[in-house]
């Protein structure tokens, strides 16, 4: 079990940030002497409008509700908001920054002077296109996240996330193996 891990999201509004925020503090919380909060802040702006959504995890209870945050991972959902944003403001030194973009990697360092952090990328959309009809990279960006700081294992992670998915009782069972399936490439993908 983790520590704490702070988590901030950046994305335009329909892209699932707040969701994945909720999802990701949902899986982590079922945890035996696990914690998650998870919070977004935006106004009364329509789809496309920037979203930051935040998830506190921890070994212990939490009780800070604000949104300040040194984050330790950052993920962006929509590189589009590169330069109306700083993505990397407030970081932890050395912090982790997952990226949604069919860009290599390293053309992502330099684009956004990212030296010094954990960089990684994947095309979330890509693969949401593929197994949901949209671009929506919210659940291949979830299964990059857990990739990445090591969380789950991959099939553990698919368990959790469709037994979560069904417990909405919102979605056919054809969305629900499209998110599977998105989440298992975003967890296989990421770079």
């Amino acid at each position: 079990m983790l520590k704490k891990l702070d988590v901030r999201w950046h994305a335009r509004a329909g892209q699932g940030a707040v969701t994945a925020a909720h999802n990701l503090a949902e899986i982590i919380a079922q945890e035996k002497g696990a914690y998650a909060r998870a919070f977004a802040v935006y106004g009364a702006e329509k789809r496309g409008a920037p979203v930051v959504a935040f998830t506190r995890l921890s070994d212990r209870p939490i009780r800070d509700h604000s949104e300040y945050m040194e984050p330790d991972v950052v993920l962006l959902l929509d590189p589009t908001l590169v330069g109306l944003v700083n993505i990397v403001e407030g970081t932890k030194e050395g912090a982790t920054v997952i990226i949604n973009t069919p860009l290599k990697k390293e053309d992502m360092i330099k684009r956004l002077n990212l030296e010094g952090f954990k960089v990684y990328t994947l095309d979330a959309n890509r693969m949401s296109r593929e197994e949901i009809g949209r671009a929506i990279p919210n659940v291949p960006m979830l299964g990059a996240f857990f990739r990445v700081m090591n969380l789950r294992d991959k099939e553990e992670l698919a368990k959790e996330m469709k037994e979560l998915l069904e417990s909405t009782g919102k979605f056919s069972d054809e969305l629900i193996q499209g998110n599977i399936n998105a989440l298992k490439k975003g967890f296989e993908g990421v770079q």
